[in-house]
């Protein structure tokens, strides 16, 4: 998608060459008298065809003194992000029928940095179309979009930052809505490697042998019933210091899930494509990252496998040793994300993190408790739970803090290990995340459920390319600053991830 800024009052949109012409009006605008588009909006409330609500539209047609051969004027109601986006959304819905190619969207009023981020994000979601794996794909007929603001270079920061946002989210849509066959361990390694040529990222891979000598055990135990060989993505982004402590991304890289031998029902088997969304939205971020190049240091660590059956797959019962040297007996093997998670959150440790967030599709247990409104967030750490949430609703992208008391984790109690990999139905979200906490105490650490929010079933089924928005988020609100000069990307502090995992 090409996104263009430009300074366009009404009067100036009404001369914009465009295929559709999309008009923001929100309640109470008050429009220069004599203005084309102007006229067209007073004359539209005062016959009640343009409501207040947002989302309210009305097409019009060739209308006399306005370029663009087919208008939507349409009602963003108090103008608040969350407001525009039902908004755009709906109109950039309406529009796609006569399929333009170029679209302009214009503000009839000012509008501040969330509203025009909200206006970009809403317009890319609305017309994005996937066709990697399609003969005779229809690509997405909407290339080009002009945003129409007050002050194009006030709002110049925002607007790039918010186009950023959509190569992250498509890219983290892209690898969440290919079939597991497309988006194998290695081909989503690869995917990371292409992120490299972006400036100051870095990216390492590390597979079976690199993973068994780290004493990764309870990661390679899941792995052992595919023929698709694992792969420990790390990369590295480096905006600042090296003496500056990395936030670090832990994303679930499940290519396929079809629940080992605890196998799964039949129906619906085929969206465990999206087991994987978790490691797609760090690969999201670290594309948006490369645009943005903020002044922060970042760490991005995916462990992705599939998790399959043969001869040798886990089985319940079976009792792994994970990184930490913690033991774990496996009561249900469809409860695999928290056993590659366990063992990249002990490798997190090495980067002596300021803060460290895994991110899963974890638990149906989450989509019973939030639906697919907002994600779910564990953290001990009240300052890091917060921040998240800040970030989500700014974002809209939101999340809902869950409990972490300790006796949620009296379910995993078990005779024969340290630790049960699953405990009783009720609370299955927070008793996995217990499990997860059990190997994050050493830094403060976050956890996001995303079982709901990252996909959508039905007929919309696909990606949504969340949590990246919340996450892009957080992380450029912890340094917003341009990258100081002479920085290089992030190298490690002593040796290379397979030199260590060579000891």
């Amino acid at each position: 998608m090409d996104f263009q800024l430009k300074t366009l009052s009404t009067a100036q949109a009404a001369t914009e060459k465009a295929d559709a012409l999309i008009v923001l009006v929100a309640a109470g605008t008050s429009l220069t008298p004599g203005d084309v588009l102007g006229s067209l909006i007073a004359q539209a409330r005062k016959a009640g065809d343009l409501a207040d609500k947002a989302g309210k539209t009305l097409a019009l047609y060739r209308p006399s003194g306005v370029a663009a051969p087919r208008v939507l004027l349409v009602s963003i109601g108090d103008g608040l992000p969350a407001s525009v986006r039902s908004a755009v959304i709906a109109a950039v819905n309406a529009a796609k029928a006569a399929n333009p190619k170029r679209a302009a969207v214009v503000f009839a009023q000012p509008v501040d940095a969330a509203g025009l981020a909200a206006a970009v994000l809403a317009t890319a979601d609305a017309s994005y179309v996937y066709t990697t794996t399609k003969s005779k794909a229809e690509p997405r007929t909407l290339r080009q979009v002009v945003m129409g603001v007050a002050d194009a270079e006030a709002l110049r920061a925002p607007f790039d930052r918010a186009c950023a946002t959509v190569a992250g989210i498509e890219l983290a849509k892209e690898w969440g809505n290919r079939p597991g066959n497309h988006s194998t361990p290695t081909l989503l390694a690869e995917a990371a490697q292409g992120l490299a040529k972006l400036p100051n990222i870095k990216c390492e891979v590390l597979g079976p042998k690199e993973v068994a000598k780290l004493g990764m055990g309870s990661f390679a135990a899941v792995s052992q019933g595919s023929s698709e060989p694992l792969r420990f993505i790390v990369l590295r982004y480096q905006g600042a210091p090296k003496s500056q402590a990395p936030v670090v991304l832990v994303g679930k890289g499940i290519t396929f899930d079809t629940g080992g031998v605890s196998l799964k029902p039949a129906a619906e088997m085929d969206e465990m494509k999206f087991d994987m969304c978790g490691a797609a939205s760090v690969l999201g971020v670290f594309r948006a990252l490369g645009d943005i190049q903020p002044a922060i240091n970042v760490v991005g660590l995916v462990p992705s496998c599939e998790n399959m059956n043969d001869g040798r797959a886990l089985k319940p019962g079976d009792v792994v040793t994970s990184m930490s040297g913690q033991t774990i007996e496996v009561l249900n093997t469809d409860a695999e994300g928290r056993l590659i998670l366990c063992d990249a959150l002990t490798y997190a440790k090495r980067f002596e993190p300021a803060a460290v967030i895994d991110i899963a599709t974890l638990t149906g247990a989450c989509v019973v408790a939030l639906g697919g409104v907002r994600s779910g967030l564990f953290s001990a750490d009240d300052t890091l739970a917060a921040a998240l949430e800040s970030a989500g609703e700014a974002a809209q992208d939101r999340c809902w803090r869950m409990p972490l008391d300790d006796e949620y984790a009296e379910g995993l109690k078990t005779n024969f290990a340290d630790v049960a990999n699953i405990a009783g139905r009720a609370g299955g979200a927070i008793t996995a995340a217990k499990f997860l906490q059990r190997f994050a105490s050493d830094y403060p650490w976050a956890h996001l459920d995303i079982a709901g929010t990252a996909w959508k079933s039905g007929a919309a089924k696909g990606s949504t390319g969340r949590p990246v928005g919340l996450l892009l988020g957080y992380l450029l609100a912890r340094g917003a600053g341009p990258v100081p000069a002479g920085t290089k990307a992030a190298e490690p502090k002593a040796k290379s991830a397979k030199a260590r995992a060579a000891k």
